[in-house]
This record gives C-alpha cells, sequence and structure tokens, in this order.
C-alpha cells in the first residue's frame, strides 16, 4: 500500500481582513516576483508510486471533515469563489493569461469543479473517468503539471478563511490528500493524452446553416484527424472571444471525409453560441477541444435505443441514429424530438428522412403547445420500454425530469444514458 502523503504544517494564525487579497511585496530584479510568504505556500506532495490506486483514493474518515467544510462554504460560494480567483491571480500573475479576459464567463467553474470532484471522491469509478476526462480538457487551455500546486495552495486558502468555524490540522489534511489525489489524476491523464493527440485543433468552417433566426448548423474542417464516436460532445472557442470555450454535440457518426458538424442555438448572453449563429461564416477559423462523452452505442448488445432529443439536443440523437445504420444493426430505435413549438422542429425534416430509411427508426415530435405535455411524460404513453437502452439529450431540465421519468416507469439506471453538461462540472468548460 502506498503511504499517505505528510500533512502540512499547522497554521498560526488565520486571514482576516478584506476579502480581496493583496499583492505580495517585493520583486527580483528579472521582474519575477518572490515566492510568497503564505503560510499555504509548500511542495505539494506527490503520490509515491507515481499513479493513485482506485481502491486507494481516500482516508474514509476523511470524508467527515470535507463535509463540514463543504456545509460551511456553501452557503456562501460566491465569496468563496471571488477570494479564490484574487488569491489566485495575486499571488500568480502568469496564470492569469490561461482565463478569459472577461472572468464573468468563468466565474465560478474551476472552483466548482474542484469541489465537485471532492464532493464525489469516493465514488473511485465516476471519479477518475471525471477527472481523467477533466486532465485532457484542461489542455487546451495551457494547463501545465506545475500550475497544479499554485491553484491546490489558493484552493486551501479560500477554504480555510470561509469554513473558519470547523478548519483545524485534520481538515486542512484531509483537503491536501484529496486536492493531491484529484490533481494526481489529472495530470496523469493529460500526460498520456500528450503522447496521442494535439492539446486541440484548428477547424474551418465550410458551411453554416442558419435554420432558425436563433439555430444554425455549422460543418467544420479540422487541420489534422478527429476521432470520436457517435453521441461524444466537445468544446469549441471562437476568434471573437479568445479562452471561452463551450460544449456542443456532434451532430452526425464519424464521416469518411472527416467533416465534422454542430447544432448550435443562440441564447441571451451566449458569447459563443451568438458568435457561431450570428457571426461565422465559411472561411472562419475555430478551436477544437478534444471529444468526451460517454453517451455511445453499446453494440456488443442488440438492446432497443429509446431516445429524448429536446431542442438542439436532437444533434447527438441524430448521430446514435446513423451510428446504428453505419453498423447494419436492426435494433429498433425509437426517437421522441421535442420542442416548444413547430418552428423549433427545426431538423424534423431530416430525422423523417431518416425513418423513411430505416424500418426500425419511429420519430415521434412533442410540441409542447400542442399537447400539452412535457417531453419526457411523454413517453409513458409507448413502451413497454424494458428491452431498450435510453439516451437523453436536451436542456438541464429536461434531463433532470426525463431521468426521473425513465425510472418511473422501470428503466434501470445503469440503462440510462446523458451526457448533461451540467453533469459534476460542465462548469469547467
Amino acid at each position: 500500500m502506498c503511504p499517505e502523503p505528510r500533512p502540512p504544517p499547522r497554521r498560526t494564525s488565520r486571514a482576516s481582513g478584506s476579502s480581496t487579497p493583496s499583492a505580495r511585496p517585493g520583486a527580483s530584479p528579472a521582474g519575477r516576483r518572490d515566492p510568497p510568504s503564505s503560510p499555504y505556500r509548500r511542495s505539494w506532495p506527490t503520490h509515491p508510486c507515481g499513479s493513485i490506486p482506485r481502491t486507494h483514493l481516500c482516508a474514509p474518515h476523511f470524508g467527515s471533515y470535507r463535509s463540514r467544510t463543504m456545509a460551511e462554504v456553501a452557503p456562501i460560494a460566491d465569496k468563496v469563489t471571488s477570494y479564490f480567483y484574487a488569491l489566485l491571480f495575486v499571488r500568480y500573475p502568469d496564470l492569469r493569461p490561461l482565463f478569459p479576459a472577461a472572468m464573468d464567463t468563468q466565474r465560478d467553474r474551476l472552483l466548482k469543479a474542484l469541489l465537485t470532484a471532492a464532493e464525489h471522491i469516493d465514488n473511485t469509478e465516476v471519479l477518475v473517468a471525471y477527472l481523467q476526462n477533466l486532465g485532457r480538457g484542461h489542455r487546451k487551455y495551457g494547463t501545465r503539471p506545475e500550475h497544479y500546486p499554485a491553484v491546490g495552495e489558493c484552493l486551501i486558502g479560500s477554504l480555510s478563511r470561509y469554513a473558519s468555524a470547523v478548519w483545524d490540522e485534520e481538515t486542512e489534511a484531509a483537503w491536501v490528500r484529496t486536492y493531491t489525489t484529484i490533481s494526481q489524476i489529472m495530470i496523469d491523464a493529460a500526460a498520456a493524452d500528450e503522447l496521442l493527440a494535439p492539446a486541440w485543433w484548428h477547424a474551418e468552417v465550410v458551411s453554416h446553416d442558419l435554420r432558425t433566426p436563433d439555430v444554425a448548423i455549422l460543418t467544420v474542417r479540422p487541420d489534422q484527424p478527429y476521432s470520436f464516436l457517435a453521441g461524444q460532445y466537445t468544446t469549441l472557442e471562437t476568434p471573437w472571444w479568445p479562452r471561452i470555450w463551450r460544449h456542443y454535440s456532434f451532430a452526425s457518426a464519424p464521416r469518411s471525409d472527416g467533416l465534422l458538424s454542430f447544432h448550435v442555438k443562440a441564447v441571451p448572453a451566449g458569447w459563443v453560441s451568438n458568435a457561431l449563429v450570428h457571426h461565422a461564416r465559411p472561411g472562419d477559423i475555430i478551436r477544437l477541444g478534444p471529444p468526451a462523452g460517454s453517451m455511445t452505442v453499446d453494440h456488443t448488445t442488440d438492446s432497443g435505443l429509446l431516445c429524448l432529443g429536446g431542442g438542439t439536443g436532437i444533434a447527438p440523437i441524430k448521430a446514435l441514429v446513423e451510428d446504428v445504420a453505419e453498423h447494419g444493426e436492426r435494433r429498433p430505435v425509437e426517437v421522441f424530438y421535442g420542442a416548444r413549438t413547430d418552428h423549433d422542429l427545426y431538423d424534423i425534416d431530416t430525422m423523417l428522412r431518416l425513418q423513411q430509411i430505416h424500418p426500425w427508426l419511429a420519430v415521434r415530435p412533442i410540441v409542447d403547445q400542442q399537447a400539452h405535455v412535457q417531453l419526457p411524460d411523454a413517453i409513458r404513453e409507448y413502451g413497454p420500454w424494458n428491452e431498450f437502452d435510453a439516451y437523453l439529450s436536451g436542456p438541464p431540465g429536461m434531463i433532470r425530469s426525463g431521468v426521473h421519468t425513465l425510472r418511473d416507469i422501470g428503466i434501470p439506471s445503469e440503462r440510462i444514458r446523458h451526457d448533461s453538461v451540467e453533469e459534476l462540472v460542465a462548469a469547467v468548460d
């Protein structure tokens, strides 16, 4: 068994005063700031084995320390977040360029990701997969292994300040171990991915099809081969808003010509979505992050597919249908395409053409204003679904209610698949 990382020295005083830290005094002749004198400046413990066994992520008794901390900071998450970033940028100004110029779009993303991971640290299977994906995805920001100690230092500094009522040596040791675990998994995953793929891909927009005033279908050509699975998603960055990335699902199965398609809906205050819908044109260059997501078809079974797609969530559902067709399978696929109005069924013609071609496919549009029923509840009228795997894609609210409905009608959780951008941390995008 690997030995425990040594806990940090006990703090001798608590932070006080203004919630925004003051700048560190002094700079070297070369202009580089001296190391901070903070009691949290330390060499973070690295795991002696080089990686952390999945069966030994965290001592069980550490969970109570983390839980008490989370309970303290949850009601004041905004203050913790503001202090975290202020601390990070004052102590480590060289890290500021890794973040968007306007931090209102970033806000709680990084801190929420770390706290979410800490909350789920005892769920080994989910946590490791999530953190590995997070580590790979962070490569596109320019994140390097040497950046992790700075983030850990400021995480501990922020938590100790705002959870002072429960903070002690044991709590600090629990959080140091937790962050060491989190960061090591991410670092290892990023290092492995670096041997296989670039941190990002440039892609040229080759077509821009405006289906409605606020929905466009974009097709792009990556500058290098891009491997993904139907049902997955990626992140996109536009030249209009550097360092701001947003999740979008692939709208088709992998194509022989290497082109990728995305369905984008412009939303209020959506910097990336509005840029892609209203400003992007053929010839523009965007950037792609790595593929991610587990809402993929298991081709080792012959179970039917029950697919719920709401709004632009129909994009990965269409990709799943194409994937089933490409594998030559005749398994039943039932697609419920939800929208608020007929106008919002912007891709219904494509789905109906697929239905005409494939006799195993059924497409059922569900329009809220006509049926007066939400998409998840509509599936109760059909079925039975005991031989089907369920796939959901759409707004977070639809996915939450959809999962509840599917469980209620007897579909076990392990047969329900979705990749909500809310899951664990949409926040890190």
